[in-house]
């Protein structure tokens, strides 16, 4: 089944007129027609059956025959991951924690970080293609890219938070502390890793320091596995 993203359709529209990208796939790439049956998504919890009443390159239009909410997640994800040196790297975690199950992301800049720039519409162009091919109804929340340190001072102090890192100190298995049905945030660092007086400021910030296992793992790595740490507690 092909999903569509219609980000904009809310559940009491009777109509749906998708934007030139979604409208090229439509009528170019698959060749739909007049009549023809779809499915779409607003990213924020819907899924729509729909009937195509207009086909174009440029603008398709479709009425929307049923609407049905999605269940959420049974958890919050948070990840606060730094932008990796090679960006398709960074991307293929994108594609592979939306696939998995993730509530929000956050790029974050430390001191060890070799990307400090990132192009978030390249990424959320990333999100929306996982969304669709996983047949998700949600969209992860991106955020702008933020320096560890301000990312710290506005987290929130309720959820379990975790900072994962390489540094030879005491830390606790990250899979023994998640609890299903529970709200996780967690710091995955840079190539470098994070610095010893960040990983410092996180424990004083209510982080705890945890290993995600034996091996020593690329961040891009490192933030699928712990990605799916958490889905897998919630099976």
């Amino acid at each position: 089944m092909n999903l569509f993203y219609t980000p904009h359709t809310k559940e009491t529209d009777t109509e749906i007129v998708f934007e030139k990208e979604e409208s090229r796939h439509l009528g170019k790439v698959l060749r739909k027609k007049e009549g023809d049956r779809i499915h779409c998504t607003n990213g924020s919890g819907f899924f729509f059956e729909v009937e195509l009443i207009s086909v174009h390159q440029k603008q398709c239009v479709a009425k929307i025959l049923k609407a049905e909410k999605q269940a959420p997640l049974p958890y919050s994800l948070h990840m606060a991951v730094a932008p990796t040196k090679l960006n398709d790297r960074f991307e293929w975690f994108l594609e592979k924690a939306t696939e998995i199950g993730i509530t929000e992301i956050t790029p974050i800049i430390c001191d060890h970080s070799e990307r400090k720039v990132i192009k978030p519409e390249r990424y959320e162009k990333i999100l929306v293609s996982a969304m669709k091919q996983s047949l998700k109804a949600y969209l992860p929340k991106l955020n702008e890219a933020i320096p560890l340190e301000k990312f710290l001072a506005i987290s929130d102090k309720e959820t379990l938070s975790c900072i994962a890192h390489c540094e030879e100190t005491n830390k606790k298995s990250f899979k023994s502390q998640l609890r299903p049905k529970t709200s996780v945030v967690i710091l995955i660092g840079p190539e470098g890793d994070f610095s010893t007086s960040e990983i410092e400021n996180a424990i004083a910030s209510n982080f705890i320091p945890v290993s995600l296992g034996n091996s020593r793992l690329r961040t891009e790595t490192a933030a699928v596995v712990a990605c799916h740490s958490v889905a897998f507690v919630n099976e």
